[in-house]
């Protein structure tokens, strides 16, 4: 019926406007005003409506109960697990607290990197403590008209307030996303729309009585803490920050049992072997690589997803698809030189690291080696940082040997060298001693830099120098068959160093 009358007022108007114009009446304004009406409507419609844009239009769907969801479903994360139910339990058990005089917190800060599974913790926590739950992003707060944003936060916390006294439910989460991007630190710029979102922002959490029912907790989630104000950061407002790091060996070995449960694998697969191999994963990488192992084995028509399938699927989510390059012979040669030079130095530095090395490329990579990653480690000497740079410039070394000269292949290598130099100096482990950078000069710097990779890439050259019969060996197998499995480029070490016994 709308339609219809839609279709009669676009029929009406026009001619209206042309009879008003014909007896002698000035339309101008009168089209003038129809313009600036029609194109409020549209805008006014297009952001969901305004007064209750925190929970209009588009965002209506965020802010509705999540699909059932416990911290159970949530792997590799135990102990910020337990740190979020323990902040959690002052919602649930207030009348407890109370007698021991302990304020409920009013905000929950998830710090870490992408993909660790902040979002579904913030999900989670609504059903552990049966509260209305509310979803927004940082970036849904900001327009170019000023006092937009303030005026959304203020609409964000009416209605949680509204929605748990409508639903009858004691307490309202309210999640906040990307919370940097409304809350980053104040410079006095002119940012002015950004600062009265945040000003507003901190003006409600004050005004949170955490006595009161429906009592709210703000929980936000951000990879970037250092760029929050202080004002966010300081006790009254986010009280806990807790931190959800990137899952070790046993996290996201529960990571993968967990997707695993509606995917058929087939004997034999071995999820300890993919959870070594996955290093420094989080969790949504971990749920791309089965999930990538799947469609594998449809690709192939198997029934069950095996073992090389998940191998396969992990060389995806890091390098990305194989490519259909196809490289000259003297650079697919090239190429082989440079990867058994990574190969040779990690099989020798770090024995049985070496899984796969390939010619075949993928993404951006004309050829790779896979390791196996070590044991998780979060305290590094520095003979292993020595020994993890040499393994970077391993496949520059190897063609200074075979062509007396480097390529451009070698970029991503000494970006990761320079990372490691850099990592040692600040950590003082170079001649230079324990030192801050703005105390020491620019050419000090670069002349300890190049002191520590000119004498790494000769001691580098040398153990390669040793190793000519590997090369040749694994070089014939390897430009024939593009793949050299981990276990087969050790035997070849093994046979080399027994001759040269």
């Amino acid at each position: 019926m709308s339609k219809l009358y839609k279709e009669i007022g676009i029929g009406f108007v026009p001619v209206l406007l042309i009879f008003l114009a014909f007896v002698g009446v000035n339309v101008v304004p009168l089209l003038f005003i129809a313009i600036l009406g029609v194109s409020l409507f549209y805008m006014i419609r297009s952001r969901g409506g305004v007064g209750v844009s925190a929970g209009g239009g588009d965002r209506k769907s965020k802010n509705r109960t999540p699909s059932y969801l416990t911290f159970d479903e949530i792997g590799g994360q135990d102990r910020a697990k337990r740190e979020l139910m323990e902040a959690l339990d002052f919602l649930i058990k207030h009348d407890q607290i109370q007698k021991l005089g302990i304020r409920p917190l009013k905000g929950i800060l998830l710090t870490g990197p992408p993909g660790t599974g902040k979002t579904l913790m913030a999900k989670a926590a609504a059903h552990y403590t049966n509260s209305v739950y509310m979803a927004t992003s940082g970036s849904e707060f900001v327009e170019m008209y000023v006092g937009v944003g303030a005026s959304r936060v203020r609409d964000l916390f009416k209605e949680a307030r509204t929605r748990a006294a409508k639903e009858g439910k004691e307490s309202a989460i309210i999640f906040i996303d990307e919370i940097d991007v409304i809350g980053g630190k104040r410079d006095g710029g002119q940012h002015r729309e950004y600062d009265q979102t945040l000003n507003q922002l901190l003006t409600e959490m004050d005004g949170i009585h955490t006595n009161d029912a429906p009592r709210i907790l703000i929980m936000a989630a951000t990879n970037r803490k250092e760029m929050l104000d202080s004002a966010l950061l300081r006790p009254g407002r986010f009280d806990r920050h807790i931190d959800v790091d990137l899952p070790d060996k046993k996290g996201r070995l529960s990571i993968l049992d967990i997707h695993v449960k509606n995917k058929p694998l087939a004997e034999g697969v071995s999820l300890e072997a993919i959870a070594e191999q996955t290093f420094g994963f989080s969790g949504a990488q971990l749920e791309s690589v089965l999930n990538e192992a799947a469609i594998y084995a449809l690709r192939e028509e198997k029934a069950e997803i095996e073992q090389h399938h998940l191998a396969s699927a992990i060389d995806k989510v890091m390098m990305g698809e194989r490519t259909d390059k196809e490289a000259a012979i003297e650079e697919k040669e090239r190429v082989a030189y440079h990867e058994l030079g990574h190969a040779i130095v990690a099989e020798i530095v770090r024995p049985g690291s070496v899984q796969q090395v390939t010619v075949s490329p993928r993404g951006k990579a004309l050829g790779y080696v896979r390791h196996n990653p070590p044991q998780d480690h979060y305290l590094y000497t520095k003979d292993y940082i020595e020994q993890q740079i040499m393994i970077a410039l391993g496949g520059a070394a190897a063609e200074e040997i075979f062509y007396g000269g480097r390529s451009t292949g070698s970029r991503n290598d000494f970006e990761q060298a320079l990372s490691m130099v850099r990592n040692m100096m600040d950590s003082g482990l170079t001649s230079l001693g324990i030192m801050d950078r703005e105390m020491v000069t620019k050419e000090q710097l670069m002349k300890e830099n190049a002191a520590i990779l000119d004498a790494l890439m000769h001691r580098t050259k040398e153990l390669l120098d040793r190793q000519r019969t590997v090369f040749d060996h694994s070089f014939d197998i390897l430009m024939k068959e593009e793949v050299l499995s981990g276990e087969t480029f050790r035997k070849l070490i093994d046979s080399h160093i027994a001759e040269s016994a």
